[in-house]
């Protein structure tokens, strides 16, 4: 089924939008998932969130690409996962579960200049992205989009880990240079 059937059946809701998301991206997602927790069980948690998280938002969203999307969607809740681990790890959750609390009282409009200076920064680097050669630009997103260890990189492109770092290194300095002429102060 392609992407276009299954987002008319989120927009139908119907049940199975969820199974037909599954069977094409269930894979796809908990590699995501496991590449950043390390943790299989919790990872497969991450992409049953998933699957309710684009539930709740197809409608109104219309995804113009369902499988990035549900990256976006599961590596945020991965990422909210880890660290929520790693904060238990740190005085029983108490500290998130403060600073949770005190954002109800804190959050202003400085958060919409937050939120749409992160989008301005987010459209600088897509573009970004797509000034790169393939395999530079693949390297990148692996790495710092799915969180891929340099090792599974090398592999993959039957590289030496030293090129994929060396790859790495010249690519952020890229975009360090692109984003300070874009007028980002590093």
């Amino acid at each position: 089924m392609d992407d276009n059937q299954i987002i008319a059946l989120y927009f139908s809701r119907a049940e199975s939008a969820i199974r037909e998301t599954e069977k094409k991206y269930g894979n796809y997602c908990l590699s995501l998932a496991s590449h950043i927790l390390r943790d299989r069980e919790d990872a497969k948690e991450c992409v049953n969130d998933t699957w309710l998280r684009a539930w709740n938002a197809i409608p109104p969203a219309r995804p113009s690409q369902l499988r990035l999307f549900l990256a976006k969607i599961t590596r945020n809740l991965s990422f909210d996962r880890l660290k929520e681990r790693l904060a238990k790890k740190r005085g029983g959750g108490e500290v998130m579960a403060a600073l949770e609390e005190l954002q109800e009282c804190v959050s202003s409009s400085s958060d919409v200049e937050t939120e749409l200076e992160f989008q301005e920064l987010t459209d600088s680097i897509n573009r970004f992205l797509h000034t790169l050669p393939g395999r530079e630009c693949s390297i990148f997103l692996r790495r710092y989009f799915y969180v891929e260890p340099v090792g599974d990189i090398a592999k993959r492109y039957a590289v030496k880990e030293s090129n994929v770092l060396v790859i790495l290194s010249r690519t952020r300095k890229k975009l360090c240079a692109y984003l300070e002429k874009e007028g980002y102060i590093l």
